[in-house]
């Protein structure tokens, strides 16, 4: 062992002692600002006047938002509580006959009202038994069904919460100003996981949805916001945090996003809710006449003009479109289980839209009520005429 002076001891713990002292001021020397028109580092007061070390600061000190997230962020915070959770139950029949409750699916809606009215989709709810709303603040309340209109795959719910609560609700926009390319976010429940943000664009406009053997709903809205199973009823809203369109649909040969989603524009979805609100049904015009869509047989055993179009076989007895001048067949052919009565007027085209199948019939009687006139194109022995015709209430006609 190799034995020290007392000398070497003393200068051995002077020199650890000024090794220290130097790291401290070169530590120190590092925190010096380089702009000598800023002070030093000083410390800084909390809310709560409490010294702060400036090296807790907040991230948003050091990494300040963009513009953009601040306006995701903004709209979010804002809204996203007039999103709620939309659980159904339905009801099953098991071995011994016996109805048994089961839980249905999930989607989301919108609060609309103050007073408890949800807007979502008429598929969240279909077949349900029990409607359930749950809120951001994980209450849950059991619904009503206030009224449903599978031709535009809406639907408007009601609850009441506590005396007192104020709800959150999200204000309608429009739909006739958008444009491919500009931002928007849906806010939903994708997979019930609630009150999920997504970002995109409109990414197209017009688009004619068929969403079942009938019904065509016109002008949907095309985004890339990501949408998955549990979107469906929620809002697509603009930079401004009002509605646009209700998530309704999406094109996926996997099951899941791939960037092509469908909203009802919010136009429709308005008018449609006030409706349901109102009288719980849409009211919708009719021609009070029985059609059939042409099909190839036809066309050739009938040697008709057209290969395309609604062949009138049958018009009511003093009906509206009798009285407007619509004529019906009178050589009646057996097609199958059913009579059609050949060498009636041929419609095709009905307020301006092209009526080639029964599902464009009904697109293009969509938004005209009971009582109003339309313009009807017709080819009869060959030439092409156009008739006003009034529309009959769609409910009685169909009921008969």
């Amino acid at each position: 062992m190799k034995l020290y002076s007392r000398g070497q001891v003393i200068f051995f713990s002077l020199l650890s002692g000024l090794i220290v002292v130097m790291f401290a001021l070169g530590f120190g020397l590092l925190r010096i600002p380089f702009n000598k028109t800023e002070p030093a580092a000083e410390a800084v007061s909390s809310a709560q006047g409490q010294p702060v070390s400036p090296l807790l600061r907040p991230v948003a000190d050091i990494i300040p938002y963009t513009e953009d997230e601040r306006e995701n962020i903004s709209i979010y915070e804002e809204f996203n509580a007039a999103v709620v959770n939309i659980t159904t139950e339905t009801v099953a029949i098991n071995w011994f006959l016996e109805p048994v409750p089961q839980s249905g699916g999930s989607g989301s809606g919108s609060i609309i009202d103050p007073q408890g009215f949800v807007l979502t989709n008429n598929h969240v709810i279909e077949n349900a038994y029990k409607v359930f709303i749950n809120l951001a603040d994980g209450s849950q309340y059991e619904g009503s069904i206030v009224g449903t209109d599978p031709e535009n795959d809406i639907a408007v719910l009601k609850f009441t919460p506590p005396q007192g609560t104020e709800l959150r609700t999200i204000p309608f926009g429009t739909s006739d100003n958008l444009r491919v390319g500009q931002k928007v976010l849906a806010i939903g429940n994708p997979f019930a996981l609630e009150r999920t943000l997504t970002v995109g664009i409109v990414s197209g406009l017009g688009r004619p949805i068929q969403i079942s053997r009938q019904n065509i709903v016109r002008d949907m809205i095309q985004t890339d916001a990501s949408i998955n199973p549990g979107n469906s009823g929620g809002p697509l809203l603009d930079t401004q945090g009002r509605m646009i369109g209700i998530n309704t649909m999406i094109y996926s040969p996997s099951g899941g996003s791939v960037g092509i989603g469908f909203a009802v524009p919010v136009n429709t979805a308005a008018r449609v809710a006030r409706e349901l609100i109102q009288y719980g049904k849409v009211r919708r015009g009719w021609i009070d006449a029985t059609v059939v869509q042409l099909f190839p047989a036809l066309v050739s055993y009938a040697k008709l003009p057209v290969e395309a179009g609604l062949l009138v076989s049958r018009t009511r007895r003093s009906g509206l479109a009798e009285k407007a001048g619509i004529r019906q067949g009178t050589e009646a052919v057996h097609y199958g289980n059913g009579v059609i009565y050949m060498g009636g007027d041929i419609i095709t085209s009905v307020d301006g839209m092209q009526t080639n199948t029964l599902a464009d019939l009904y697109s293009a009687l969509e938004d005209n009520k009971p009582g109003e006139k339309v313009a009807v194109e017709i080819i009869r022995g060959g030439k092409t005429s156009t008739l006003e015709v009034t529309l009959a209430d769609r409910e009685e006609m169909l009921s008969q």
